[in-house]
C-alpha cells in the first residue's frame, strides 16, 4: 500500500508540473520575412541560438538527393568573413558545443554558449544565413565526408536501409519516398551550380525561423539580432510547399530484402496522417502502446513472452505531409521469419479488437507527460520547440498547450486508430532476409 501511495504521489507531481508548465517567449517578424522567437530564462548563465530552415529531403529535385543533409555539413565550411575550418573554433574557443541535424521537412543549425557569447553565436549565424563558402573545394570536402558516412551508418550497417527500403515501397509519387542522406549516384552526379541554387532558394530570412532562449535580456537581443540579420535580403523565388499527395494502399504489398545480417528481421510499414492532425496524436500513442518501455506489447508479448524476437519495436515518422509508421522485429536465434511476422500481427490485431486496459492507458498520458517535461528541461529544448510548433503548425504557443490534445485522446480513439491506419490491406510487409549463402 505504502508503494502505491508512494507511486501516486510521484504521477501528481509529474501532472502538477505539466499543469505548471508555462514557457513565456516574445515573437516578432522582421522586415526581411525572418521569424524571430526569444524565451528569457536566467536559471543558468548559457543561450542556445539557433536557425530552423524550413527545407528538407522532400524540397530536393529528383537526381539531386541528400542535398538538405549535404548542406548540414557544407554549412560549417565557413563563410566570406569565416576561414574554412574555423567555425568550430569559434564555438570550441567561446566554450561552447554546436550542431545540426535534417529531417524530411527541416533543417536545423544550434549553438549552446556562456550568455556572454550571444553576440557570437548571432554572427556566426548570419554568416551562414548571408554568405556561406559553397565553392568546389567545400563540396568535394563533404561529398566524401557524406558518402562515408552514408557506408557507415546505411549502407554497411545491419538494417541500416530499414527506413530506406521501406519508405521507397511506401511512397510512389510523394517525395518522401527518398532517403534524406541520398544516393550515391546523385552525390557523384551534383555540381557546384546546383548547390549554389539550393542555397539561394532555401538558405534566405524569409525561410527561417530564429529561435533563442537562455539567460539573455529581450531588448538588448532584439538589437542585436538587427546588427546581425536585418540587411540580410528576402529570397526572389517562390518556394514549393505543396507536393502530390500519396494515394492509398489498398492492397498489401510484400516484399524481400537480402542484407548482411544473421538474423532475420519483419517489417511492417503504415501510412500516417500528417502531424497536428487530430488523429495523429491517437496514431503516436498507439505506436507508445506497441514500443515504449518494458511493458509494451511488442515487448511483453513477442520479446519476452513467447522469445520470438530479441528486438522489436514501432514509431511514427511525424511529418509535415502524411507521414508514416514503422513496426519492426529481430528474430530470434531459429525463429521462422513467419512465425514472427504473426506474432506481431497478433499483438496489432487484439489493439484492434479489443480497449486496452485503464492502466495502460493512465501509463501513456504519463509517458507523454514526461516526455514534454524532458524535451523542454533545458534551453536548447526550448529552443529548438519554438522552432519547431512555428514551423510545422504556425503557433509556438502550442509548447504550452499541445499536451492538451493528447489528453483529449480515449481508449476508443486508440482502437479507432489502430483499426483505421493498421489495416492488413494498406500496408507494406518486408521479409529482412541474410543473403543467401553461396555454394
Amino acid at each position: 500500500m505504502k508503494k502505491n501511495l508512494t507511486l501516486l504521489w510521484l504521477c501528481s507531481l509529474l501532472v502538477g508540473s505539466i499543469m505548471a508548465q508555462n514557457i513565456r517567449y516574445v515573437e516578432y517578424d522582421m522586415p526581411n520575412g525572418l521569424k524571430v522567437l526569444l524565451h528569457e530564462d536566467h536559471s543558468t548563465p548559457i543561450v542556445a541560438v539557433s536557425v530552423m530552415y524550413h527545407v528538407g529531403s522532400k524540397n530536393e529535385k529528383p537526381g539531386r538527393s541528400g542535398f538538405a543533409h549535404f548542406f548540414e555539413h557544407l554549412l560549417f565550411e565557413g563563410s566570406e568573413n569565416i576561414k574554412r575550418g574555423e567555425f568550430d573554433d569559434y564555438i570550441n574557443q567561446a566554450g561552447g558545443m554546436n550542431n545540426a541535424n535534417t529531417w524530411y521537412d527541416r533543417t536545423y543549425y544550434y549553438e549552446v554558449l556562456p550568455s556572454n557569447q550571444l553576440a557570437l553565436g548571432l554572427w556566426l549565424e548570419s554568416e551562414r544565413m548571408l554568405h556561406a563558402r559553397v565553392d568546389q573545394t567545400g563540396i568535394e570536402t563533404q561529398r566524401q565526408v557524406v558518402k562515408e558516412e552514408r557506408r557507415q551508418r546505411t549502407d554497411n550497417q545491419p538494417y541500416g536501409r530499414l527506413l530506406e527500403e521501406t519508405l521507397k515501397r511506401l511512397y510512389k509519387v510523394h517525395p518522401y519516398k527518398t532517403s534524406v542522406i541520398g544516393s550515391m549516384e546523385d552525390l557523384d552526379a551534383a555540381q557546384e551550380e546546383d548547390y549554389k541554387t539550393f542555397y539561394k532558394d532555401f538558405y534566405r530570412p524569409d525561410n527561417a525561423i530564429l529561435s533563442i532562449a537562455g539567460d539573455l535580456d529581450i531588448e538588448q537581443t532584439k538589437k542585436l539580432i538587427d546588427i546581425y540579420f536585418k540587411d540580410i535580403p528576402r529570397g526572389t523565388s517562390k518556394i514549393e510547399r505543396k507536393f502530390q499527395q500519396e494515394p492509398p494502399i489498398t492492397r498489401e504489398v510484400r516484399d524481400t530484402v537480402y542484407d548482411n545480417v544473421q538474423l532475420p528481421a519483419v517489417i511492417y510499414g503504415y501510412h500516417i496522417p500528417a502531424q497536428g492532425t487530430k488523429d495523429f496524436y491517437a496514431v503516436k500513442m498507439l505506436g507508445m502502446l506497441l514500443s515504449q518501455g518494458e511493458s509494451s506489447r511488442l515487448q511483453k508479448s513477442v520479446v519476452d513472452d513467447q522469445q520470438k524476437a530479441v528486438f522489436a519495436g514501432a514509431f511514427p515518422l511525424e511529418l509535415e505531409d502524411p507521414g508514416a509508421n514503422i513496426c519492426f522485429a529481430i528474430a530470434n536465434m531459429g525463429v521462422e521469419v513467419a512465425d514472427l511476422d504473426k506474432a506481431i500481427d497478433d499483438v496489432i490485431t487484439d489493439v484492434q479488437k479489443n480497449l486496452i486496459t485503464p492502466e495502460e492507458y493512465q501509463k501513456l498520458q504519463n509517458q507523454v507527460e514526461n516526455d514534454f517535461v524532458t524535451a523542454n528541461r533545458r534551453v536548447a529544448g526550448i529552443a529548438e520547440s519554438l522552432a519547431n510548433y512555428e514551423m510545422y503548425f504556425g503557433d509556438a504557443a502550442l509548447i504550452n498547450t499541445e499536451l492538451e490534445r493528447y489528453r483529449k485522446v480515449t481508449r476508443e480513439d486508440i482502437m479507432a486508430a489502430a483499426n483505421k491506419y493498421f489495416k492488413k490491406s494498406s500496408r507494406v510487409v518486408i521479409y529482412w532476409l541474410p543473403n543467401p549463402k553461396q555454394p
